[in-house]
C-alpha cells in the first residue's frame, strides 16, 4: 500500500480514491455520450424513413408552448409558463418520437423469422423469457415465457406445424406444473392470431394467477427438463431477413 491507498481504486476506510472517482465520473460521461449519439442516429434514420415525423414533432412543440402562453396571459403568468410548455412540449415530442420509431420497428421485424424471440428478448417486465424450446429446420419455433399469468408458450411459423409443436410441448410441459395456467399464442395477422407489435400487450392482459415464488419454481422445473432433454432447438437470434439464404440457414440448424 502507498500513500494510504489499498487495491481496487479505493483509499483508506475502504472508500473510493479521488482516481478511482475520476474513472468513474469519466465512465458515466462517455455512457452518456454514447446514448446521446444513439439517440441522434436513431433519430436521423427515422426522419429520412418517416417524413411526417419532424412536421409532428415541432407542432407538439409549438403546440404546448401556445396552450401554455395562452393560459398564463390569464393570470399575467405568460412568460413563466411558456418555458414549462416548451418543455413539456419537447417531452410529448420524444415519446413520440419514441412509438413511431418502435413501430417501424416492429413493422420491418414483421414476417421474419425469428422476430417473436426478439420481441420476447425485448419484453418489459418481470417476464423469464426461453426461446425456442422446439422447432423445425423450417424455422418454425416455440418460445417459453413464464409470468404472472403462469406460462404462455408463443409460436411464431407456419400455423399448421406450429400447432402441433405447441400441442407437444404443452403435453411435455404440464405434468410438471400442475394446474398452473398454460396459454399459447401464434404470431401472426390471420384470424385468432397476435400481431408482433401487439405481443406485450396481449400479454399484460393475461389475468395473474400466480406469484413470483411460484415462478422461480416453475422456472427451476421446467429448466432441468430442458437439460435433460438436451435443450431446445438451436434457431438464429432475431428476425432474419426475407432475403436471406434459407437453405444454408436451415443446415446451420440440422448441424446445431
Amino acid at each position: 500500500m502507498a500513500n494510504g491507498r489499498t487495491q481496487g481504486g479505493k483509499g483508506k476506510g475502504g472508500k473510493p480514491t479521488k482516481e478511482a472517482k475520476a474513472a468513474a465520473k469519466a465512465a458515466r460521461k462517455q455512457a452518456s455520450k454514447e446514448r446521446r449519439t444513439q439517440l441522434w442516429q436513431a433519430f436521423q434514420m427515422q426522419r429520412k424513413e418517416d417524413k411526417a415525423l419532424l412536421p409532428i414533432m415541432i407542432g407538439i412543440v409549438v403546440a404546448a408552448a401556445v396552450v401554455f402562453f395562452l393560459i398564463g396571459l390569464v393570470w399575467d403568468l405568460e412568460w413563466f409558463l411558456l418555458p414549462i410548455g416548451i418543455l413539456l412540449g419537447l417531452l410529448g415530442a420524444f415519446i413520440v418520437f419514441g412509438r413511431r420509431v418502435q413501430k417501424s420497428v416492429y413493422a420491418k421485424a414483421e414476417g421474419q423469422a425469428g422476430a417473436a424471440a426478439w420481441a420476447l428478448d425485448n419484453l418489459q417486465g418481470q417476464w423469464r423469457v426461453k426461446t425456442a424450446v422446439a422447432g423445425t429446420t423450417q424455422l418454425d419455433a416455440v418460445h417459453r415465457v413464464i409470468g404472472r399469468p403462469g406460462i404462455v408458450l408463443v409460436a411464431e411459423g407456419s400455423p399448421q406445424r406450429v400447432r402441433s409443436l405447441v400441442a407437444q410441448e404443452k403435453k411435455r410441459i404440464a405434468r410438471l406444473v400442475g394446474d398452473t395456467p398454460i396459454y399459447d399464442l401464434v404470431i401472426g395477422n390471420d384470424e385468432g392470431q397476435v400481431p408482433l407489435s401487439q405481443l406485450q400487450k396481449r400479454l399484460t392482459k393475461l389475468p395473474r394467477n400466480i406469484d413470483t415464488k411460484r415462478m422461480d419454481t416453475i422456472e427451476s422445473r421446467l429448466s432441468a427438463l430442458s437439460s435433460r432433454g438436451g435443450g431446445g432447438a438451436a434457431l438464429p437470434k432475431g428476425p432474419i431477413p426475407g432475403g436471406a439464404k434459407m437453405r444454408g440457414v436451415q443446415r446451420t440448424i440440422r448441424r446445431r
